[in-house]
């Protein structure tokens, strides 16, 4: 059974879409490509912790820059920009209580809230915290210089993650000094209010970026606000040194909509859910971090980067959970209350030298990264459980406990260049984590949960390119990647709320990625990508059941994703651009489990060979853009398909495929002292109704989460070199 309100999953829309880009592209080709055009060829870090050519990396690595992170778009979110990257899914949950639903090849798409199975970083700066909990809601989009995202084997370099590296790095100022202010209004009375500032003066290099985003929101009880801060300074001692501070905040007050059942989404995708009105649910945030990125080439083959961070986070989120749930002592309450203090360090040593007849880069490293969480649970309610004096409100304490997590890792990665025509990359990662956690809650028929659990792997990776020309290159690759519970996903343990404590019997996930790709630079103007892969996981960690904004998790003997990804970028002649992205993926369980699906709960059991909920099976992208060098105006159709999504683990319930144009155009009038910009954005043209994300397995099946239909975006900027 599918909502009714979307039409059903046909793949004449795929070929529909494919076939209109082949047509553009046709089309462009008459134009000729003889012209000279820039060299596409991208220089990223993420996959090898030095400057190289992703042309020449047996990895599977996309660099988007700050031409798409904030030309023409509301620089709030990452799901404005990612989803040109193949094999990555970022959703926008209109929902900013809950983050970003963010997957890579499937890994993640489980995730109840923020990003599971993905490993992110802010100018080296870990935003996924030891346990291997993320967030990305203090991403600052506004001075951001790229992001690159990196699939497949050559992730589990990175540690306690699945799926792939997801990496901001804040841009660099220009020489002198440059103020710049950004205003844009859009749908639901969302704004944006920016100031940043950019310069470089001698050794000194800065970036400084304030900025407030709020919202109504599209559905009722989802109004947001999120003020963010970002700085970067670098200071260069002299050609071989240098010295980077990074420093971030954000406080974000966000209302929560949650989610709503088929029933209500038909009835009305605007409403709130269940109850998220009469408790009030809703969610704050502040957080404040600091780091130290040092570098030093101290001889002329050996160079040392190390890295130190650390950081507060405080969370309070009030949940919809009715009183009477609350009523027995092993509940935890309604209300969640987290601090969090965190800190790391990673340091390691590159050394260049000759190996047989060619050249090779040895890095070696250790990693250290220490959360200490104080993690509390209050009744949302005050009077007594049958006859409440207020709801929505905070109550007598349920749940206190003094948990920390701390991971040790030591890494190691070798680059040989045998040949011109050959490169080989190899490495592994030993990876140690450890829970802690000590029950201060102790009272009668909720006793003593204090426990322990360590989890341990070592991860080897290995890839091979063979460079047929200075246009063709093939690459293999292999790797295992490493997954341990969060402290969230540890955090319940009964369905029946029988028992308090941690799930301290769930398994880390162990996954193995196989990968073949192809890369190609056509008349320096063009690139095209392609890869085949394979992914099979051992103790899968999946939702047993998921109520209240509790979820209980389970191991699952085995899973398989399998998936192909392309990816092209073409300059035309007469100033066109084309991009287009597509995902083909099979995720499925390997073994038949028991699942809940309802509430009470009632087992049933999930066949095997059944598709793991959260993930499409296809999505593409594509992207007609064209300039006016003269005026300054630019104009960008962008075409969206994102396939069907199964809501739970039986299958039994599945959103409709979408379809989704976007339209935007700007206009750019610089001097020498000054650059105006002006944007209109569309999105959604054809209005269409579709459910943009699911809350996966979620047991009172109130799985949706509508998307909105034609929104529109006014923005613009202006900028001044001082």
């Amino acid at each position: 059974m599918e909502p009714h309100i979307f039409e059903d999953l046909m793949p004449m829309k795929t070929n529909k879409l494919i076939g209109t880009v082949a047509l553009l592209v046709a089309i462009q080709a008459v134009l000729g490509v003889a012209a000279a055009a820039d060299d596409l060829q991208t220089v990223v870090v993420t996959a090898t912790r030095m400057p190289q050519s992703s042309f020449d990396l047996p990895v599977s690595i996309t660099s988007v820059g700050s031409d798409v992170l904030q030309g023409g778009r509301q620089e709030v979110n990452l799901s404005e920009s990612l989803a040109r990257v193949p094999g990555l899914i970022a959703q926008n949950r209109q929902n900013y209580a809950q983050d970003l639903q963010i997957s890579i090849r499937g890994f993640g798409a489980r995730s109840t809230f923020g990003v599971r199975g993905v490993r992110l970083y802010a100018d080296g700066i870990p935003a996924t915290l030891p346990d291997g909990q993320g967030q990305v809601s203090h991403f600052d989009l506004g001075s951001a210089g790229k992001v690159e995202i990196l699939r497949g084997p050559f992730s589990s370099l990175y540690g306690n993650s699945s799926g792939g590296v997801i990496a901001l790095f804040t841009e660099d100022g220009l020489p002198g000094t440059r103020l710049s202010a950004t205003v844009s209004d859009a749908s639901f009375d969302a704004r944006r209010y920016a100031l940043k500032a950019t310069g470089e003066s001698g050794p000194v290099n800065y970036v400084a970026d304030v900025s407030r985003f709020e919202t109504d929101g599209y559905r009722d009880h989802s109004a947001a606000r999120r003020d963010i801060a970002n700085a970067k300074v670098r200071y260069a001692f002299n050609a071989e040194s240098q010295l980077t501070v990074v420093a971030n905040a954000q406080d974000l007050t966000a209302d929560d909509p949650l989610g709503l059942t088929l029933a209500q989404l038909n009835a009305d995708p605007h409403q709130a859910g269940t109850n998220a009105v009469a408790f009030n649910a809703r969610k704050t945030v502040k957080q404040q971090q600091i780091g130290l990125n040092y570098s030093l080439n101290f001889t002329s083959a050996d160079s040392i980067a190390a890295t130190a961070y650390t950081g507060h986070r405080a969370t309070v989120q009030f949940q919809a959970i009715p009183t009477a749930n609350q009523a027995p002592a092993t509940s935890a309450g309604g209300v969640i209350d987290l601090n969090r203090d965190y800190w790391g360090s990673d340091v390691h040593w590159t050394h260049m030298f000759a190996l047989a007849s060619g050249k090779a880069q040895l890095t070696a490293g250790i990693t250290y990264d220490k959360l200490d969480e104080d993690r509390k649970g209050y009744q949302n309610y005050t009077g007594t459980t049958a006859s409440p004096t207020e709801i929505g409100v905070l109550g007598p304490l349920r749940r206190s406990e003094a948990n920390s997590t701390n991971s040790f890792d030591q890494y190691v990665q070798l680059q040989w260049e045998p040949t011109e025509q050959w490169l080989l990359l190899a490495g592994a990662r030993n990876s140690k984590v450890k829970f802690d956690s000590r029950d201060l809650y102790i009272v009668t028929g909720n006793g003593d949960d204090s426990g322990s659990r360590s989890y341990s792997a070592t991860t080897p990776v290995a890839g091979i390119t063979w460079r047929a020309s200075d246009t063709l290159s093939v690459y293999t690759a292999y790797g295992q990647g490493f997954e341990t519970p969060t402290f969230n996903e540890l955090a319940y343990r009964s369905v029946s709320g029988t028992q308090t404590g941690l799930n301290l019997d769930l398994a880390a996930a162990r996954s193995r990625h196989y990968e073949l790709g192809v890369k190609t630079r056509l008349l320096e103007r063009f690139t095209l990508n392609a890869d085949v892969f394979r992914s099979d996981t051992r103790n899968e960690l999946s939702v047993l059941a998921n109520t209240g904004g509790r979820a209980v998790y389970q191991n699952v003997d085995s899973s398989r994703r399998e998936g192909v990804e392309i990816e092209f970028h073409g300059n035309w002649p007469g100033n066109f651009g084309t991009t287009v992205a597509y995902t083909w993926l099979r995720a499925e369980y390997q073994n038949a489990f028991r699942t809940c699906t309802t509430v009470p709960c009632v087992l049933s059991t999930v066949p095997d060979g059944n598709t793991i909920p959260g993930i499409p099976p296809t999505s593409a992208y594509a992207e007609i853009s064209w300039k006016h060098p003269a005026t300054g105006f630019s104009a960008a159709l962008e075409g969206r398909y994102v396939g069907g999504i199964y809501t739970d683990d039986l299958n039994g319930l599945r959103t409709s495929s979408q379809t989704i144009a976007n339209l935007s155009l700007g206009l750019q009038q610089e001097t020498a002292q000054w650059r105006l910009e002006e944007y209109l954005r569309v999105d959604n043209l054809a209005d269409s109704d579709y459910v943009g994300s699911v809350i996966v397995n979620e047991s009172n099946q109130r799985y949706f989460e509508p998307a909105p239909g034609r929104t529109w975006l006014l923005g613009f900027k202006a900028s001044a070199k001082l």
